[in-house]
């Protein structure tokens, strides 16, 4: 991805947040000048993925394939401190997040606004492919079972939890603003994609950055 492009993405991203009145830390806005020039210590930062987080999958194309993210609170993998996370999420109208699951991680996933989220679900088997066995949800605290692939739809206010192992495959049906609490987050070992797809995007440098990415963060 171009970083005009991605620039353009959180530009976006930042004013459909300000339209749904979801405020981010002062993090969000934080200038290239601010990381260079300020003395704190952003080890946390830098540990947990704090901040913006723009993927294409590795597809190349964005608009099809692609997601959105602000990670606003999250605990280290292997420490004993914060045991949760917290992400707000842009799902784009017709913008697939492809199928995965997590090897640890149980989330709840919130339609915070805007449009319909449609989440396609299967069971993992044993070799870590999709099962054909019915899957159980709950839903806003209501148990309920889909045959295997099937699609849950999520209109504004309603949430699912995914529990670890549940493949899960999500779009949307007009722009939706999308929150998820979890466990701790760990995007370089906690994901099992079903296709072999890239988490994070190679930058092409052609515009200075108008944010900065957790991609962009030091390797930790």
């Amino acid at each position: 991805m171009k970083r005009s492009q991605t620039n353009q993405i959180l530009q976006s991203a930042r004013a459909f947040l300000n339209l749904h009145q979801f405020k981010l830390p002062p993090l969000a806005d934080w200038t290239e000048d601010h990381w260079k020039q300020s003395a704190v210590n952003y080890q946390e930062i830098f540990d947990c993925q704090l901040g913006w987080d723009i993927t294409d999958f590795g597809s190349g194309n964005f608009a099809k394939r692609g997601l959105t993210l602000f990670t606003l609170r999250n605990g280290k993998p292997g420490k004993q401190t914060k045991k949760y996370a917290e992400k707000i999420m842009i799902v784009e109208s017709g913008q697939e997040t492809p199928a995965h699951f997590h090897y640890k991680k149980t989330e709840d996933i919130i339609n915070r606004g805007g449009g319909i989220l449609v989440l396609q679900l299967w069971n993992s088997d044993e070799t870590e492919g999709k099962a054909t066995t019915p899957v159980s949800v709950n839903i806003d605290g209501m148990d309920r079972t889909i045959d295997s692939g099937g699609e849950v739809r999520l209109s504004p206010g309603e949430s699912i939890c995914l529990t670890r192992g549940l493949y899960h495959r999500f779009y949307a049906e007009g722009r939706t603003l999308v929150g998820e609490v979890s466990e701790v987050n760990d995007d370089h070992a906690d994901n099992r994609f079903f296709e072999s797809i890239g988490r994070f995007p190679s930058i092409v440098e052609d515009v200075a950055p108008w944010r900065r990415l957790v991609s962009d963060y030091p390797i930790r």
